[in-house]
């Protein structure tokens, strides 16, 4: 199953949080500050993240075959919120929208309401089905948004890559692993 995001999320972690955690006051580097904060954020959210999970409320889609459904679609990067739209491609191949009131979201899994979904006989076509939902958190815990302001402070220290003509990285410190891995998704 393949998911897209079709519309990102806010940032979770405002310019003035960010400011205040690393103690600048003014604006000459507010668009520097607001890169590492979307960096920090892009390294750990959504399809392409660290955990495995949606952070702030974004639209996805999910993409799968009609053949993948078996008794529930195990929709990625939780927390889910809603659904939003099922579509699938018929036998002819045109894309037919389910009814939204035929499902039900169980945590992070869709579950047909009548027992049988409405693709079942529809094109056995390579992502036929395409699932919209919205998932992430109203209110990010409070664990993630620290990890991100750390993230933050260790890019805005160190802002080079290159020291003393030697590559460094700046990995996720313990500290960040240690408040992030109870909210990482395996699998």
């Amino acid at each position: 199953m393949r998911v897209f995001v079709v519309t990102p999320p806010q940032p979770v972690v405002s310019l003035d949080e960010a400011k205040a955690h690393l103690r600048v006051e003014g604006g000459d580097e507010d668009l520097q500050i607001a890169a590492f904060v979307a960096a920090a954020t892009g390294h750990i959210d959504g399809p392409d993240g660290w955990l495995g999970r949606a952070i702030g409320p974004q639209m996805l889609e999910a993409r799968c075959s009609s053949g993948d459904c078996g008794c529930a679609v195990r929709l990625p990067f939780p927390p889910v919120i809603e659904l939003v739209s099922a579509s699938y491609l018929d036998s002819s191949g045109v894309e037919q929208m389910a009814d939204a009131d035929d499902f039900e979201i169980m945590g992070r899994d869709l579950v047909a309401v009548s027992g049988a979904w409405p693709w079942t006989a529809g094109s056995p076509r390579r992502e036929g089905v395409r699932i919209r939902y919205r998932a992430g958190y109203e209110t990010v815990p409070a664990p993630i948004k620290a990890a991100i302001l750390l993230m933050v402070g260790d890019l805005y220290r160190n802002r080079e890559t290159v020291s003393a003509g030697a590559m460094t990285a700046v990995p996720m410190s313990t500290t960040v692993q240690a408040l992030l891995g109870p909210f990482r998704v395996f699998g």
